[in-house]
């Protein structure tokens, strides 16, 4: 008897184990060059200064992932599925789905480019001269390798893959970071000691707004609802989501630190992604600018899988269609993402603003998911005894609150 309830607590653990993975998704689809440039910029900028930002929007991501991740596994439902379920007037309901079918839409083409053009910054091609355009062959490369993958390969293998270029960025990054050896005590100091010197607002919101993403509460829910079925697996979901966002957000530390250091032992400001790997070379000897362009084409690469996906998996979530991987829907839908990205990134788009631009969209579009998503975990009819408590209730509203202020923010910036 103590042999099988041991055989079978061993055998639970293992098909639990399997279904690891959909945390790794969200951490792969956040830590993309927008993450990698932004936090570029705050360590060349201000040191470890902004390293409390870092450190808020990590506990923010987790905040809102664990709410979609909760929605999917007991609701069974994505947060798509659930705003329909949810919201019964059709005009509201068709005013709801066409501002975020927009914002998604728009904001994933346009990450798609930062996204391939960023993965394919690290490295020193020959462009390809055609009809007045320059091809970058990495560019294209990338794009077909994000759509051959989405087209061939089954969710569990998507999984696997986005899990290993996180792996890959978390031993680039963190490595990178702890070979320039950083004072631990000046770096704890700011993570917990918040300051926002003269200019470095538009940072601090760049570094919130590129790792609270929208669409991966979208994304998060879907998976989530694929991969568990059980309250007896939040437990196991919880640890997932727990350990690869803390561990997407170490990363992003890592690059700025990385940054910081940089420009103090070498004087050099960090102003794009090659110059990271170009500076970071005279400190750590030639091998460093060849092991941050790995990193950086595993973040590129990683999230020019995710958002085509999850633009995909809201289309489909919020129009009722099928989210089976062979329907003409979802296929049409994650083919048009790549092809637009990989489309803006040949025509020379700067991937900076193309990132600026799609930060804007999400920032605005982010209070009113996160908003929604707070009113549907509290909804006992879809979560049961699994809705929000006081406490997660009080951390959403604050993280909504910043979410606001963000989008307000969005709009100067643009305007200004």
């Amino acid at each position: 008897m103590v042999n099988f309830i041991f055989e079978y607590y061993i055998f639970t653990r293992m098909s639990r184990m399997k279904k690891i993975g959909p945390g790794a998704v969200v951490a792969a689809a956040f830590i993309g060059p927008g993450t990698i440039t932004s936090a570029s910029f705050a360590g060349s900028s201000y040191g470890f200064t902004l390293a409390w930002a870092v450190l808020f929007s990590t506990f923010a991501t987790f905040i809102l992932q664990e709410m979609a991740m909760r929605l999917g596994i007991i609701g069974q439902k994505g947060l798509g599925e659930a705003m329909r379920y949810k919201i019964s007037h059709p005009l509201l309901k068709s005013i709801v789905i066409l501002i975020i079918i927009s914002a998604i839409v728009i904001g994933n083409a346009a990450y798609e480019a930062g996204n391939i053009s960023g993965a394919a910054l690290g490295f020193e091609v020959n462009l390809i001269p055609i009809y007045g355009f320059t091809l970058n062959p990495m560019v294209l490369g990338i794009g077909l390798l994000a759509g051959l993958i989405l087209l061939l390969g089954d969710a569990r293998f998507i999984t696997k893959f986005l899990m290993a270029c996180v792996g890959v960025m978390g031993f680039v990054f963190i490595v990178s970071a702890i070979a320039l050896k950083p004072d631990m005590r000046e770096l704890i100091k700011s993570m917990f000691s918040p300051q926002i010197p003269k200019g470095s607002l538009k940072l601090v919101l760049a570094l919130i707004g590129t790792t609270v993403v929208p669409y991966n509460l979208f994304l998060h829910a879907s998976v989530s609802k694929n991969n568990w079925n059980e309250a007896s697996d939040l437990p196991f979901a919880r640890k997932d989501a727990l350990i690869s966002i803390f561990l997407g957000g170490l990363i992003t530390l890592s690059i700025l630190i990385a940054a910081a250091l940089v420009k103090t032992q070498t004087g050099a400001s960090i102003e794009s992604l090659p110059q990271m790997a170009k500076n970071i070379s005279p400190v750590l000897g030639d091998w460093s600018a060849q092991f941050m362009a790995l990193g950086f084409l595993a973040a590129g690469l990683s999230s020019a899988i995710t958002a085509p996906m999850a633009a995909a998996l809201v289309a489909c979530e919020l129009f009722g269609w099928s989210k089976d991987r062979s329907k003409i829907g979802y296929r049409s839908i994650w083919l048009l993402i790549i092809t637009l990205g990989i489309v803006f990134s040949s025509l020379g788009f700067k991937p900076t603003a193309i990132i600026i631009f799609a930060q804007f969209a999400n920032g605005l579009l982010l209070p009113i998911i996160a908003g929604f998503l707070l009113w549907v975990v509290n909804d006992h009819g879809l979560l049961k005894k699994n809705t929000n408590s006081t406490f997660e209730n009080l951390c959403g509203i604050l993280v909504i609150i910043v979410a606001m202020i963000l989008g307000v923010k969005s709009i100067f910036y643009l305007f200004n």
